[in-house]
Formats: C-alpha cells, structure tokens, sequence
C-alpha cells in the first residue's frame, strides 16, 4: 500500500466498513484470460462475504475453474473538488472514502443448513426491521440460487480522511464539509475527528 498513513487495519474497523454497505464487487478470472468484475449483494458473516445468485453464469463458471477471486467494497465519503482547493488544477481534488479489498477462495456452498442460515443474515443485512419468514433447509426456494461464500487470505483496508495532513488543513476541510452541509459532508466530518482521536 503506497499511502500507509491511510492504512486501517485493525480488524473492528474494517468489520465496519463490511457491516455498513450491501453491495461490493467479485473479480473473478475468465476462461478468455480477461477478469469480470460484477457487483454483488453480500454480507459479511462469520468472517466471510457471502452472495447469493441465479444458479448458474459466468461468475460461477469462472468461480469452478479459477476459485481465486478479489472482492471489493467502497463507501465514498465527501468529494473536495475545485471549491474548496481555489485551485483548478486536478491534482488538488480528492475523493474521501472507506475501502476493503479481500483476496482469497470462494466455494459454492451445497450445505442446505448453511445455505439458509446465510439467506437469512443476508436478509437481516439487508432488511434490519422487515418481518421476515426464515428460510430453512427444506424450502424448494434454496434449489432456485447459488450461495458463495469467499474466505479471506489477505485483506487490506484503507481511509481516507486527511491522515497524515496538517491540523489547520483538516480544520479547513471541516469548516468547508459543514458550511457546504450535505449528508455526505456530515457523516465525512465525523469520520474524520474520529480518526484524529
């Protein structure tokens, strides 16, 4: 990682970052040499990311040949365009954000058990306050889609909330964030004092 300040390895972190997004991206390898990104809902459960899918498609044809795979999530916080800078050139914009990227194995699941207790999290995830029906083992409905489960052998985690920049900058930036007040600039300020804790 080139920009270590932005390093946020501490494992409660990124369990935050993967406990607060739906969506990520799978990177699988194709049989025509070429990866295929494609994003995915999941949830990160018990220590992996697990999806759900139609039963078959490319992505799980690449997973059965080549079960090594990247996963990727972002949370993109406040953009500090031209606005804040005074200064038009591109290399003074920044895109604020939390990222985790997963290296590591996926398997298609064929344990009925797991399968629904892994739909149901994914619901949870996804649906905190629904009243749902569970899903169990026994439900014709666990025939109808593919469950992934991809185990983590690397993952790196990064933030960038202005680590390593001068106090009077980052006070610049928050002062710009809460005068500018959209959501986005909101929850960035917090993130970013949060950090400077």
């Amino acid at each position: 990682m080139r920009r270590k300040q932005c390093d946020m390895m501490k494992q409660e972190h990124i369990d935050a970052i993967l406990g607060s997004t739906t969506i990520g991206r799978l990177a699988t390898s194709g049989e025509d040499g070429y990866p295929y990104i494609t994003p995915v809902n999941f949830v990160w459960y018990r220590g992996a990311v697990y999806f759900h899918c139609a039963p078959g498609g490319e992505k799980l044809d690449n997973i059965r040949q080549k079960p090594k795979v990247c996963f990727e999530v972002d949370i993109p916080l406040a953009y500090l365009g031209f606005a804040l800078s005074g200064d038009d050139k591109p290399c003074k914009i920044t895109q604020l954000y939390h990222s985790v990227i997963i290296r590591g194995k996926a398997v298609i699941l064929d344990d009925a058990e797991v399968m629904a207790q892994v739909l149901n999290a994914l619901v949870r995830s996804h649906e905190p306050d629904a009243v749902f029906t569970p899903v169990t083992a026994d439900m014709p409905v666990l025939s109808m889609c593919a469950v992934v489960c991809i185990r983590p052998d690397h993952i790196s985690a990064k933030s960038n909330l202005l680590q390593g920049k001068k106090e009077t900058h980052i006070d610049k930036v928050c002062s710009f964030l809460k005068e500018r007040d959209s959501h986005l600039d909101r929850m960035t300020v917090e993130a970013i004092r949060a950090v400077q804790k």
